[in-house]
């Protein structure tokens, strides 16, 4: 075994030190493609084909994505100023937040238009329509990903599925967990545990922001729903 090495290294030695080797390599390639024109120059053009279409692509997606965020600005206006109607439908002249997901399905000004339109529907009290949107939003930002499982958490407690509302809680609580944001998440799941009459759930959730949270303005509550909950038990 090790001969057939030793041997290989030679081999492979004299390939790069040796000009007529490397020549009498070089020449073979060369018969190879003379003789194989056809398939070496289809594949090539093949390949020249990808790389075209794969850039193409890219500038075609940045340039629809940059005027489908155009479209959006009013949009996102009226939905800081709370005319949700507007925010979703338009208002003849400008698009609202349905019509640049139709219109740009595929841009990253739609996946955000996703998240948008789940809040309003949340705020209008239509849940089912609310958690579609959001779920079919994705991001790895760090608050606003959070912020949709919270959502969801939030359009499932209305809809009293409180174990699936838990969950997502728990999703966000460890997207990326923060002191900020991590414990409003825990103590939402931790109350959803409780409708679900899963108290050891619950205390595990408060727990975690007692010992894990010490520092945040939601631990005098964890404490206090932990105590009453220790006392049940």
């Amino acid at each position: 075994m090790a001969k057939t090495k030793t041997r290989q290294k030679e081999q492979s030695s004299e390939f790069y030190e040796n000009p007529e080797v490397l020549a009498q390599q070089l020449s073979k390639t060369e018969q190879f493609i003379e003789n194989n024109k056809k398939v070496v120059f289809g594949l090539g053009g093949i390949i020249a084909l990808i790389i075209v279409a794969f850039f193409g692509y890219r500038y075609y997606m940045n340039n629809l994505n940059e005027e489908a965020q155009k479209e959006m600005f009013q949009a996102v206006y009226w939905f800081e100023n709370g005319e949700y109607d507007l925010a979703l439908n338009g208002d003849g002249n400008n698009f609202g937040f349905l019509a640049i997901v139709e219109d740009y399905g595929s841009t990253k000004a739609a996946n955000l238009a996703n998240f948008y339109l789940g809040n309003i529907y949340l705020q209008q009290g239509q849940f089912e329509t609310a958690i579609d949107y959001l779920e079919s939003f994705s991001s790895d930002d760090l608050l606003i990903q959070a912020r949709a499982y919270a959502l969801v958490g939030d359009a499932y407690m209305e809809l009293g599925n409180y174990s699936i509302a838990a969950d997502e809680y728990a999703k966000a609580a460890s997207y990326k967990s923060n002191d900020e944001f991590s414990p409003l998440y825990l103590l939402k799941q931790g109350l959803a545990n409780e409708k679900a009459n899963d108290n050891a759930a619950a205390i595990e959730s408060y727990k975690k922001i007692v010992e894990d949270y010490s520092e945040s303005k939601h631990k005098a509550d964890a404490q206090k729903y932990l105590s009453r909950l220790e006392a049940q038990n």
